[in-house]
């Protein structure tokens, strides 16, 4: 049995010291992964909530459709680098819409225009004054289109020209955009052909709108000349991130407008800061008035739960930085209740303990009994919490609440580690100062001697 404590200690020691070398400083990247992530209402920025026209899409097709816009959606923010962002889909009877949150960005327009950004490059040809207003068009089964990179393969990348040194963005047909292509640049050889992003012209490092001239007839892949090589790498990252097969915006009286969020919300940094501070100082203050009731009222026991809290701590906050766990203010929330929960365990545990001890029992078996017969006490509270929790993470993303998903997320995994803290951590210690008789005072145990005796007898 004691060789055995020893192992669980070493275990024990070296879990504690992996977790606070993974988690200290807090902003350190460790395998690949960043600092602790906050959340919108922690770290500041901004929350969107867009509206969907799914009227063209038959109705069995509709969720399929939505998470693959959600995907596009994702991966068009986290190209541009705000891999905290968090996109998710809201269905009410039959209709949808895009919740979309993006910490760190708490310029709303830019925001916007970030998620507005679902790169379509058209190309346009010159009107008769010379300027590039014409959409480049042709015919594809009788219909005709609109020549644009809604057509390209997602496999455009950058490169360099050996014989130029010019940046080129190279990019591949599907097979409508090859036929259109084909049609457009025949009839438009010798003669320029504008790109533009949205309603502005791509230009180059010269300020120049780029309107290469058609050289020859292009079917099948082409290239763009004239690009900068960090606009023309960001270009690439964007139109390999997908297109949007719906539109988004709002419903006004039945009318759709493109474009326009149905709901906009920013959160300042400052803000953010400021509730950083207040939950430090809460916490703080919970922290100490608790080991100072578990010192006082439960003496050793109370200490060495004290010391089971701090590497509860520490591991707790090391999975939510290695998982990573992105933390709200409801999260930082159920982090605090959790800490609380690891000390109700050992509450019982110790008055457990306690009353064995009135009973007569010795040290080790008061302890053990202690343990035991807590221990379906507190397996029934925490399968309440966990149930209470799952309840709580189903209809947050339900109902869109996703800072309620966020509390619920970091409780259960607090009690689950409150468990391994209790049950694990707890009896170790207790066992190993049993065990080597250091102190055997029952007064340190919160017993006094004279109850002790009354209860024997």
């Amino acid at each position: 049995m004691r060789s055995r404590n020893i192992y669980l200690l070493i275990f024990i020691l070296a879990l504690f010291g992996f977790a606070l070398w993974s988690l200290v400083p807090l902003d350190r990247n460790v395998f690949g992964r960043e600092g602790l992530r906050l959340g919108l209402d922690l770290a500041g920025g901004s929350y969107l909530v867009y509206q969907t026209d799914v009227s063209g899409i038959e109705p069995d097709n509709r969720d399929e459709i939505m998470e693959g816009v959600k995907g596009v959606i994702e991966r068009r923010i986290n190209a541009l680098g705000i891999t905290e962002s968090t996109v998710q889909i809201q269905k009410h009877e039959g209709e949808y819409s895009i919740v979309i949150q993006i910490p760190g960005i708490a310029d709303i327009e830019k925001a916007k225009e970030m998620v507005g950004l679902f790169t379509v490059l058209e190309f346009r040809e010159q009107d008769a004054e010379g300027n590039f207003t014409v959409p480049a068009i042709g015919t594809v089964n009788g219909k005709e289109l609109t020549l644009t990179s809604r057509y390209f393969k997602e496999n455009t990348y950058v490169t360099v020209s050996q014989t130029t040194g010019e940046t080129l963005l190279v990019f591949e047909w599907d097979e409508t955009g090859a036929q259109l292509s084909k049609q457009i640049t025949t009839r438009l050889l010798g003669k320029p052909l504008a790109i533009y992003l949205g309603d502005e012209p791509l230009r180059g490092e010269d300020g120049r709108i780029i309107a290469p001239t058609v050289e020859s007839v292009i079917e099948d892949r082409g290239q763009i000349t004239g690009l900068r090589l960090a606009d023309a790498t960001e270009l690439s990252k964007l139109l390999n991130a997908g297109r949007i097969d719906v539109p988004l915006g709002r419903w006004v009286d039945g009318e759709f407008e493109p474009s326009i969020p149905l709901y906009e919300r920013t959160v300042d940094a400052t803000l953010g800061a400021d509730s950083i501070r207040k939950s430090i100082l809460a916490a703080v203050i919970g922290i100490v008035l608790l080991l100072l009731f578990m010192l006082l009222y439960y003496r050793l026991p109370g200490l060495v739960a004290c010391l089971s809290l701090g590497i509860y701590g520490v591991v707790l906050l090391a999975i939510f930085k290695l998982v990573p766990v992105t933390l709200t203010l409801p999260g930082v929330a159920g982090f605090i209740l959790s800490l609380g929960m690891a000390v109700d365990a050992n509450v019982l545990i110790f008055e457990r303990t306690k009353e064995e001890l009135r009973g007569g029992r010795s040290l080790g078996a008061a302890a053990e009994a202690g343990f035991n017969r807590a221990w379906t006490a507190i397996r029934d509270s925490n399968i309440t919490t966990f149930i209470a929790c799952i309840v709580l993470f189903w209809l947050g993303g339900t109902l869109g609440a996703f800072m309620v998903r966020g509390f619920a997320l970091t409780l259960s995994i607090g009690v689950a580690l409150s468990m391994f803290t209790a049950i694990i951590i707890t009896r170790t210690f207790l066992r190993l100062i049993i065990g080597s008789q250091v102190v055997t005072n029952l007064s340190a145990y919160g017993v006094r001697p004279f109850q002790t005796v009354r209860n024997a007898k």
